[in-house]
């Protein structure tokens, strides 16, 4: 009796310890984080140099070269039966998976209080990768490949060398488990109301959608990845649309008998380079693995799949102001913002821009503020040309700050792309502040009590 009792002890501390995986990957994320790379513009020559340093654990091979002759190369990890494979930056400029893959080979080469976890995969499951799909593409940090091909829509024509890699080492594998590793824009919306931070899907084989033994199973994990960081993206969390599209490769490897699983990452409050969305993809990751090689996701309700909620068609926008009362009328004000390349593509800068105004009352956003109750300025222009950048440097800008003053001209010596100033430098006089139009990008003083209480500087809202 006393031994049936501490086995049943045993069995509860180990129930408790899987349950509690995703928190305790959470919180010892730091441990594993690559933090060489902490931005979303990185090269195949910075993931190569990763793959060089990987221990014994692993086996690294090439299978294919893009059209501008970068080494496509696979990682593998484990010995088990069941062949799991992983798939990131199809598209050049959607880095989030491949910065997480790296953390994962972290996680996996640790010798810690994981290991149990570790041992269980590498004898249930064979773990292979790709990170970096599309190095040429990566190299201008664009969506294509060298020829301008969409990748993720020559599953079935097969015309790009990097589509063809993907295809030979999912059959020569017979892979029984596919992730499909992307991130969408950063305005993707739940139900047009919340961010869409992240997207799952268990992509449709055909037009029906049907649903077969095969994608009922990444039907049941996808729900059961949702479970595993609902808690730290509370509605935020989304179903991708699964329309079937004949030429994706996510479809097409479903159709081909591959268990296969989608994950976009979306945006995330102030998350411009994806540091936390990145540390919720390891979670992701390492609790899927976890799952196949326990088959903990069979627990999982195919039909709990259709409670996810889907992503929606209202777009998040950066930042709306409510009810602006500006040059005799009142409006709600939504800026978004693009990025500007710098030559090499390693790094960028950022412009907001009016994206829409009027009655904004059906629109979200990332920041959501209202105005009433405010007088709402125009920001100062420092009426003095500086002309260069150490000029700037020289005076007291907090002074200024205070006192309204939002934009600086400089004729020479800035850089846009070093710049990190709080506020806006131009090159030459800018449009005048005296408006709010489309596609302009308003420098704003809100004042209460005859203060300025915020700033909108290049469309970030300052509290003063």
């Amino acid at each position: 009796m006393k031994r049936n009792l501490a086995l049943f002890a045993l069995l509860c501390i180990f129930q408790a310890t899987l349950a509690q995986l995703n928190q305790q990957l959470f919180d010892q994320y730091d441990k594993y984080n690559e933090k060489s790379i902490t931005t979303r513009r990185f090269k195949h020559d910075d993931i190569m140099a990763q793959l060089d340093r990987l221990g014994s654990a692993f086996r690294v091979k090439q299978v294919g070269t893009s059209v501008e002759g970068r080494a496509i190369k696979l990682v593998s990890y484990g010995n088990g039966p069941v062949n799991v494979l992983m798939w990131s930056q199809m598209h050049g400029d959607e880095t989030t998976a491949t910065r997480s893959l790296l953390d994962v080979f972290h996680w996996l080469a640790a010798d810690d209080e994981f290991n149990a976890v570790r041992n269980k995969i590498k004898s249930s499951i064979t773990w292979h990768f790709i990170p970096m799909l599309n190095p040429d593409g990566a190299s201008r940090f664009t969506r294509r490949n060298h020829y301008g091909i969409d990748i993720n829509r020559d599953a079935l024509r097969q015309q790009t060398p990097e589509g063809r890699t993907l295809k030979r080492v999912r059959d020569s594998l017979n892979a029984d488990w596919g992730f499909n590793l992307h991130d969408q824009g950063r305005g993707t919306s739940v139900e047009g109301k919340a961010p869409g931070t992240i997207s799952l899907l268990a992509p449709a084989y055909d037009h029906e959608k049907t649903v077969n033994e095969k994608r009922g199973d990444a039907m049941q994990l996808t729900r059961h990845m949702f479970n595993q960081i609902t808690s730290y993206i509370p509605g935020q969390i989304g179903i991708y649309d699964d329309t079937f599209e004949p030429r994706a490769f996510g479809d097409n490897i479903q159709k081909w008998g591959t268990r296969t699983i989608l994950i976009e990452s979306g945006g995330f409050e102030d998350d411009w380079e994806k540091q936390f969305i990145r540390k919720l993809n390891f979670i992701l990751l390492v609790t899927a693995a976890d799952a196949i090689a326990n088959k903990t996701y069979e627990k999982t309700l195919v039909k709990d799949y259709n409670k996810i909620p889907r992503n929606g068609e209202g777009r998040i926008r950066d930042i709306i102001l409510r009810r602006v009362n500006f040059e005799g009328l009142v409006r709600d004000v939504a800026l978004d913002r693009r990025e500007t390349d710098c030559p090499d593509y390693r790094h960028y800068y950022a412009t907001a821009f009016v994206q829409d105004l009027g009655d904004l009352s059906t629109s979200n956003a990332y920041v959501d503020f209202d105005t009433e109750g405010y007088e709402i300025r125009p920001g100062k222009v420092y009426e003095q040309e500086l002309a260069h950048l150490g000029q700037l440097q020289s005076l007291d800008t907090d002074k200024l700050w205070k006192e309204g003053y939002t934009d600086f001209i400089v004729r020479e010596g800035f850089d846009p792309f070093e710049s990190k100033y709080p506020f806006s430098v131009h090159e030459r006089r800018p449009q005048s502040n005296t408006e709010i139009r489309m596609g302009g990008n308003p420098s704003l003083l809100l004042i209460k009590d005859g203060k300025i209480a915020y700033m909108l500087v290049n469309g970030i809202l300052r509290k003063m």
